[in-house]
């Protein structure tokens, strides 16, 4: 058996401690926690959190996360005292729009098992007698949703783990971390050094300090949060009434014996740099309680609970809350030192949860659930300017429970990255959102004279957010002639040398020993046949290949297991590039003309590369399309960048050529049915199961999850990503909706969109196998009501058969 690792987590707040239990129930004993404080007192986020555990969240990962704090503190005592309580949770809407929002948190507590209630003003108040019904258009009741005790639950797990052989130090700041040959051996403190073959840090606020010992950027800010006790309000205590969400006033309120709690993110953001925070002494003069900022909280929530005018606000803290740019927690290993693990931006709501995810990742090697929205590698490394982190960290803040479309917009700093034609496309009109630092154009005001625009169907006002008809337009433009899509912002590496294919051909599913100039699609998998990415790989020549990958996680990835002896180098190709795609029955009628190049299918089929001329630009043209067209990927250098676009531009006007957006290139790879990584597919699903098993050769030798995938195949998958059709044009899905088999819920939407081509919505969503059978109908729930679906064959469009198929 192999040694088990000494470990040191540092910092023993309820994300360390939960961790300890949880490393020490899997067998890792040698288990040290660094404190820089005293154990289980006052000092960090933990000990003044208010403990509300709301479990519903648009993540799905994040709700399973705050699903096993439940159970696991529901179950956990401390001298006989509770650790959680479950007394229901609230939440209220006062505005049309939060109605609709509590509806469509409904459906997404339906789609992961939390039993849950819509429910009316009249049973809002019995629950909360002291709301003012008149003031409540509705409610959404969960009752396992509750009460954590932070310090009492971090005790309980410490003395677990205690109990198996842990160790618990205080007074133990963290001064350095030693390494020898790139990874951990150890920390150092005050009181000496702490040998370690893995440290854990669990620090919080204190986070990017400890971040700086080891040369990592840890994105978080902490900020400042309202928490006020009332003065005792008469006839309070005795009953046990849920914990209460005012969100559209950014209110949340608990009980105190015979006081009431309440939480506000309504004032302004009050970031703190980490270095003014402390060392654990106490909290700084800063955290004072400010009540010009609670004014117009105290406002709104005597509004709503009117009996609080009897009672004034008797003490106050401004809490800190770690905060990063995108709202997620921070979890994974340093991309530079093996061994230095980072579990922070964890809130009490998820504590357990992450604390099982990250002893899983630890000690199997996989983390049990889908983290790629929490991986610390998930951001490009311009989204870890301090800036840039300070100003979406705040704007995280003022957004916590703002009713959020899934579309909308981080607003500051922009624009951050452009592509080479962004001059033109602004010049055309285009409504750019951003997504990892990129402007993306989703449609172009200058394609509103479109004849086609005439024809597209209108749809609710929430599904109307961040669209117009446009879209549309642009779809069956490039259906029925011509298009270009920018595609700059999907990132691309290299990988070269002469172990180059040896080291692509273990990292990935499909044969890929192939000759220079073909293209092929396959797949990164987990040790455990978990699908962890979709990649694109293009062998240039013999030792070089262009890899699309789709995002940082995957170059991370990628390093990590790089061949020691160098025979293979891998360097990102994205900022010095540009990609257009160039589709639509007539692509090759506007690209033949500009190049000696011969582009007829005979000389360059579907997935082929070649170099290339385009006029005078020098591109790679790979023959391929997300979008289920004929056309090409032409990449060039970012300084040829805008002359590729006009010699496209002006070529394809005698053809009707547009520029089109992302609405338009997402309805149409769904009409394709391409799968969309992370959204349609995780690691938590196999090739099999996501209609992906064409990409996997189990012939070719070993890749990294082979073995997991053995007796495995389409015919054994119990359950199925299935596309679905709606016929109803105004209900278009927007994701992460349940879906209903003969009244009971059976699966969750992925990704959905309305196809312009087939006239239809379509929504994919996993769903058992027996379910996944074309004609079978089914219903998805839609911000409360249950709209009929029906399942479908696919692909539901084949430009090559240049046919539409029937739903059935």
């Amino acid at each position: 058996m192999a040694p088990r690792p000494r470990v040191v987590v540092i910092g023993a707040g309820i994300v360390g401690c939960a961790i300890a239990d949880e490393l020490t129930e899997r067998g890792w004993t040698d288990l040290t926690v660094l404190e820089q404080g005293d154990l289980f007192t006052t000092g960090g986020s933990s000990s003044h959190a208010p403990g509300l555990v709301f479990q519903t969240n648009g993540c799905a990962t994040m709700t399973g996360f705050a699903r096993y704090t439940v159970a696991k503190y529901g179950a956990l005592g401390l001298d006989g005292r509770p650790c959680f309580r479950p007394v229901g949770g609230l939440e209220v809407a006062t505005t049309p729009q939060r109605l609709a929002d509590l509806k469509r948190r409904h459906g997404w507590a339906t789609a992961s098992g939390i039993e849950s209630r819509l429910i009316e003003p009249g049973e809002c108040a019995a629950l909360h007698p002291l709301l003012d019904q008149a003031k409540v258009l509705g409610g959404f009741h969960v009752p396992s949703d509750g009460l954590a005790e932070p310090l009492r639950a971090a005790e309980a797990q410490a003395r677990r783990a205690i109990g198996r052989g842990a160790k618990f130090l205080a007074r133990q700041k963290v001064f350095g971390v030693e390494s020898t040959g790139g990874r951990v051996t150890g920390v150092t403190t005050e009181a000496g050094s702490f040998r370690a073959d893995i440290v854990l840090s669990c620090a919080g606020m204190w986070g990017p300090l400890l971040g700086e010992l080891v040369d990592l950027a840890i994105p978080l800010v902490p900020m400042a949060h309202q928490y006020a006790r009332t003065s005792p309000l008469p006839g309070l205590g005795g009953a046990t009434r849920p914990i209460l969400r005012h969100q559209d006033a950014d209110l949340y309120f608990r009980e105190h014996g015979d006081r009431i709690g309440i939480g506000a993110y309504g004032h302004r953001p009050m970031p703190l740099p980490v270095k003014e925070i402390g060392a654990g002494e106490g909290m700084p003069s800063e955290l004072a309680f400010t009540p010009a900022d609670f004014e117009e909280s105290w406002a709104a929530a005597v509004d709503l609970l009117p009996s609080l005018g009897e009672t004034k606000v008797d003490e106050g803290i401004n809490g800190l809350f770690s905060f990063t740019p995108d709202g997620m927690p921070l979890l994974g290993e340093h991309p530079g030192l093996d061994g230095f693990w980072v579990a922070e931006a964890v809130w009490i709501t998820h504590s357990a949860g992450v604390a099982r995810a990250m002893a899983r990742w630890l000690v199997d090697g996989q983390p049990g659930a889908d983290l790629h929205g929490c991986d610390l590698a998930r951001f490009e490394p311009v989204q870890l300017a301090p800036d840039y982190v300070l100003a979406r960290s705040c704007q995280s803040f003022a957004e916590v429970y703002d009713v959020v479309h899934p579309l909308q917009p981080m607003e500051e700093p922009r624009p951050l990255r452009t592509s080479p034609f962004y001059e033109r496309q602004a010049g055309l009109g285009a409504f750019f959102l951003e997504a990892g630092g990129w402007e993306r154009p989703h449609w172009y005001e200058a394609n509103g004279d479109l004849p086609e625009v005439e024809s597209v169907p209108a749809r609710n006002d929430w599904a109307a957010r961040y669209w117009s008809p446009i879209c549309g337009a642009e779809a069956l433009v490039a259906r029925r002639r011509v298009a270009m899509f920018d595609l700059t912002s999907l990132k691309r590496v290299e990988v070269t040398g002469p172990g180059a294919l040896p080291f692509l051909q273990t990292m990935t599913t499909n044969q890929l020993d192939r000759k220079p100039g073909s293209v092929t699609y396959t797949l990164l998998l987990d040790e455990d046949g978990g699908v962890r990415s979709d990649l694109t790989v293009a062998r240039i020549s013999a030792e070089r290949f262009q890899v699309g990958v789709n995002g940082n996680i995957d170059v991370d990835w990628l390093r990590r297991h790089l061949p020691r002896d160098g025979a293979a180098q891998l360097h990102e190709t994205t900022p010095g590039t540009c990609c257009i795609g160039l589709w639509g029955p007539l692509a090759r009628a506007v690209l033949q003309p500009l190049s000696t190049t011969d582009f007829s299918h005979k000389a360059m089929g579907y997935f082929k590369t070649r170099q290339a001329y385009v006029g005078q630009v020098p591109v790679t043209a790979m023959r391929l399309s997300y979008v289920g067209e004929l056309g090409w990927e032409l990449y060039t250098s970012a300084d040829l960048g805008r002359e590729l676009w006009d010699t496209l531009s002006d070529a394809g006007q005698a053809h009707g050529i547009i520029a089109a957006g992302r609405d338009a290139f997402s309805s149409m790879r769904l009409e394709k049915g391409y799968r969309l990584w992370g959204t349609d597919v995780t690691a938590e699903h196999d090739p099999y199961e996501a209609g992906l098993g064409f990409a996997v050769r189990m012939d070719k030798g070993y890749f990294i999850g082979r073995d997991a995938l053995a007796g495995r195949s389409a015919e054994t998958v119990t359950r199925k990503l299935t596309c679905l059709t709606v016929d109803d044009p105004y209900s278009v899905v927007l994701g992460k909706e349940p879906v209903y088999a003969d009244g009971r819920p059976a699966g969750y939407v992925t990704s959905a969109a309305y196809g312009y081509t087939v006239g239809k919505n379509i929504a994919y969503a996993w769903l058992p196998a027996e379910l996944s059978v074309p004609g079978r109908p089914l219903e998805i729930e839609y911000f409360g009501e249950r709209i009929p679906a029906v399942v479908a064959s696919e692909p539901l469009f084949d430009a090559g058969m240049t046919r539409i198929r029937s739903a059935a």
